[in-house]
């Protein structure tokens, strides 16, 4: 799946993911850094099948209604590499069964 990956979220999830067959790219490496998330959003979804962002309020900010991309969304107590690394795994699986226009939240906090 080709994943968009938020300015918040840490590179290691990037690592992660590319690991278990993903083709990520981070918004500063796609050239969209500090764009606002409507824009961004509209973005991604022209050339990505999901992004994941850390950003909790992301769906009460926007509406998500027709997204044509999977929002995973993940939350952790602290956005700390400690804290969100062992949501790692279960990235992998949400992003296996997600299809396109789902919203899915992954966390220990939700």
């Amino acid at each position: 799946m080709k994943v968009l990956i938020d300015e918040c979220a840490p590179r290691a999830l990037k690592v992660f993911l590319s690991q278990h067959g993903h083709d990520c790219l981070t918004v500063q490496e796609a050239g969209w850094a500090g764009k606002q998330n409507g824009e961004l959003l509209a973005l991604a979804e022209r050339t990505f099948e999901a992004f994941v962002t850390l950003d909790t309020n992301l769906a009460y900010q926007q509406n998500l209604t027709g997204r044509k991309l999977v929002i995973l969304i993940l939350s952790a107590r602290l956005n700390r590499l400690v804290d969100i690394e062992p949501l790692f795994p279960r990235c992998i699986d949400a992003l296996a069964k997600a299809h396109i226009g789902d919203i899915i939240r992954v966390g220990l906090h939700p």
